[in-house]
This record gives C-alpha cells, structure tokens and sequence, in this order.
C-alpha cells in the first residue's frame, strides 16, 4: 500500500516528554513530505498552541492541515483558513460547568487564545505550560463565557475523572463526544465530533481514501482516528487498550515511535519505486 497522509497525534506521541521532536522523526517526516505524503497533526490542543510544531515541520509550505480540539476545528496551514469548525452554544456550556460542580472537578474552555477558568487549579496550569496560552481567570464562568466555543475540558485527580468520565458518558451520549486526552483532562466537543470523523471530513476534501492513510497516536482521545485509517498506530506508551483496537504498535515516544513507522511503511516502499 502506497499511504499519502501521516496523521500525528502530538503530547506523547510525535514529541517527546520536553515536548521537542527527535532529529531522527524530524527527518522522516521530511523526506515523506518530499516524496508528496501529507503529514496532519491531530491534537486536543487549541489550534494556537499547534502552529510552532507545524512551522518546525514546514506544513504551510507543504500545503498540509492542523486538525486541533480533538477535530473540532480542522485549518489550512498554508491560508490559515477554517475548513471545519464545530462549537458547543453557550447553554450547554453552562450545563457543563454545572455537571463540574456537581462532581467536584474544575473547567475551563478556550475564547480567543487564552484560556477561561473561575478555577485556580494546577492542572488548568498545566495546560497553559503545554499549549502556551495564557489563563484568565475570571470571577464567574457563565459570566466569562458569552459565546460558543470549539471545546471544554474538565480537570482534576486522574482517579476522580475516570469515575467523572464514565458516568457523564453515559448521561451525555446523546448530547456530547466525551474523551480523555490525559489521565487529567476529560474533553467535551459537540456530539459526533472526533479526530476520526474530522479526518474522514479532511481526506475527501484532498481526494484521499481511508486506506492511504496512517494515524498515529497514544491516547483514548486518538482511537477513532487510530480505528478511522487504512494503518492505525498505536504507540509503544499507549494504554493497552489503545493498542489492542491499532493494526500496528511501534516502539515509545522516547525511542522514536513515529520515525520507524515511516521508515518502515512509507520511506521504504518509496525507496522500493525509485
């Protein structure tokens, strides 16, 4: 199989625990951008915090796309135009905030680029440290929040947010996508919103069939897009859960995962036609 897009999760996967990418995944990405193959990053991140890794691996120049808040909005990196954006309306919005109060986690969400919480809490922090974004902190989050927004996180203890998340996907199937993203981070989009329906929204605006493509990713919030592709990779520091629905698991994000999938299903088979 000939694959013409590299779909990239980012934390944990494509970078590294410093958040750098190694010189060796850096080169293949390169070479397969060289020889026509799209790379896509696919991230939970706000859109902002997204574009340094795509101007490191020269995206717009390449005419490739950022997929960010898990697929709830998908850009030309070369025109920085939207090509898909979803948004949740201020009521239900405050229905989260609500539920979060309810199970005792904090929220925050994204207006603009900083991000919005009535909570001081070390893991809105930890956001902010990840995506380079500023946190504003405001008085009262239905006042703060006065218009639809792409994506809300709740945070918290990560033991506390899996009992959180596996009641609210129950109670919120019919109304939300619900996902980690970290153990930490328990991310809300509009319902059906994923990075799988996203990309499948991507390839046929560029003419790609799921079967051309690799995703790769190493966390809950990635299965769709990782059960989406024509080759779904799971990382080696994936949960196993993760890795057992991937037609593939390669080495960790530490020991350059992503660069051995490319070499092995991408620049090889190139090296073969040429």
């Amino acid at each position: 199989m000939s694959y013409k897009m590299i779909v990239l999760d980012l934390d944990d996967t494509l970078l590294r625990d410093d958040h750098s990418i190694s010189d060796r995944t850096k080169k293949a990405l390169m070479q397969a951008q060289d020889n026509g193959v799209k790379v896509v990053l696919a991230s939970g991140r706000p859109t902002f915090g997204m574009k340094p890794i795509a101007s490191e691996l020269s995206l717009a120049e390449y005419e490739s796309f950022i997929l960010s808040f898990n697929g709830g909005k998908i850009i030309n990196c070369k025109t920085n135009e939207d090509l898909f954006i979803s948004t949740l309306p201020i009521n239900d919005v405050q229905r989260l905030y609500e539920l979060s109060r309810r199970e005792g986690v904090f929220i925050h969400t994204y207006i603009g680029d900083e991000i919005i919480t009535a909570d001081d809490n070390p893991y809105t922090m930890r956001e902010s440290d990840i995506t380079k974004l500023p946190v504003k902190l405001v008085e009262s989050f239905i006042e703060g929040v006065t218009e639809p927004v792409v994506k809300v996180l709740m945070v918290g203890d990560p033991d506390r947010l899996k009992e959180v998340e596996a009641k609210l996907q129950v109670e919120l199937v019919e109304d939300f996508s619900v996902m980690r993203s970290k153990p930490y981070f328990l991310e809300f989009t509009e319902k059906g919103v994923t990075k799988g329906t996203s990309l499948d929204q991507l390839i046929k605006s560029c003419g790609i069939t799921r079967e051309e493509v690799i995703a790769i990713g190493d966390s809950y919030n990635d299965q769709a897009m990782i059960e989406f592709a024509g080759l779904g990779v799971a990382m080696g520091n994936a949960p196993d859960d993760i890795k057992e629905i991937a037609d593939y698991v390669t080495d960790t994000n530490m020991n350059d995962g992503v660069a051995k999938v490319i070499e092995k299903f991408v620049l090889k088979d190139i090296l073969i036609k040429k």
